[in-house]
């Protein structure tokens, strides 16, 4: 096996075109998409739509300007929000793929790839956790450096999230880019990752996880 110092061109050369993809996509999505934020479907029901990017910043969806300045960054808000995040299983605004239900409010959510990207690892009670969506230790959930998983065509990293909202969790890019020099890599160009090290350990990495994600939702 082949110890790479830092594959940190990799991850961002791939991360930056991934992007741009999806940025297009959005855009696309964006025209043909049609509601009223706050509208109200059925008496004393109100509707909300919202994105969330590849950071992990939360916006309006119809926000014009999405960044640092426009996401919102109230902790308690985004805990509240997120703890409710589910599949969307109404029919409704099937372009919008997670809801999360906060009183008489619908909060429809879309997303650049999923909607928990985790963005730094922190450690409490002697316990390392992947903190999520900006909120830091309010929204964490259990670290497991064998379940990291890299996707050769995109440089995306992944780690599992809860079930409730399909079982995928983004790992930010500026983490992964720091999770890179961690990787071990095989000898052949363009081969995943095969082994994580971390803390004093040397995890061989699982994707099965991965695959049978995938293959519940094609099937």
């Amino acid at each position: 096996m082949l110890l790479f110092v830092c594959n940190k061109s990799f991850v961002r050369s791939k991360t930056m075109s991934a992007v741009v993809r999806v940025a297009r996509n959005k855009l696309l999505l964006y025209r043909s998409l049609h509601y009223v934020q706050g509208q109200e479907p059925e008496p004393k029901v109100r509707e909300y739509f919202y994105y969330i990017d590849h950071q992990g910043m939360l916006f309006l969806d119809d926000a014009r300007m999405k960044n640092f300045t426009s996401c919102f960054k109230d902790k308690s808000f985004l805990r509240f929000f997120f703890r409710r995040l589910r599949l969307n299983g109404t029919g409704r605004y099937t372009e919008f793929p997670y809801l999360s239900v906060c009183g008489k409010e619908r909060n429809f959510v879309r997303c650049d790839d999923y909607p928990v990207v985790y963005t730094h690892v922190i450690r409490k009670n002697g316990e390392y956790l992947l903190a999520h969506n900006h909120a830091d230790d309010l929204l964490t959930v259990e670290f497991r450096p064998d379940k990291l998983l890299m996707l050769p065509t995109t440089g995306r990293v992944y780690h599992p999230a809860p079930p409730e909202v399909g079982s995928v969790g983004l790992i930010r890019s500026k983490l992964a880019v720091e999770f890179s020099s961690h990787f071990e890599f095989g000898d052949r160009p363009g081969d995943p990752p095969t082994h994580f090290n971390f803390d004093g350990h040397r995890y061989l990495l699982e994707g099965q996880w991965y695959k049978e994600v995938m293959d519940r939702k094609s099937g």
